[in-house]
């Protein structure tokens, strides 16, 4: 159990890496338009020709970004539970 809080933890303080992450990385390559912009439409549209690789990408460019929503959320979370507790 103690190693599940301290990932927690670290998820909670990484929020700017991973903000970071998610603008370089997650929106990369920026022209014309952000890949991930790209992949998500495409899935949105039904996915049609989409293969493994395209699916690997999507997730890889998405990766940063869940990781940053999750890390925020965890601190949102962890906040509003202590303003509540006091």
């Amino acid at each position: 159990m103690d190693k599940k809080k301290s990932f927690i933890n670290w998820l909670k303080k990484s929020w700017s890496l991973f903000l970071i992450l998610s603008l370089t990385l997650g929106l990369a390559p920026f022209t014309p338009e952000p890949h991930l912009f790209g992949k998500i439409r495409w899935v949105f549209g039904g996915a049609k020709g989409m293969q493994a690789m395209d699916w690997f990408d999507l997730f890889m460019h998405a990766t940063p970004w869940i990781l940053f929503l999750l890390s925020i959320s965890l601190l949102l979370t962890d906040r509003k539970s202590s303003h509540s507790t006091k």
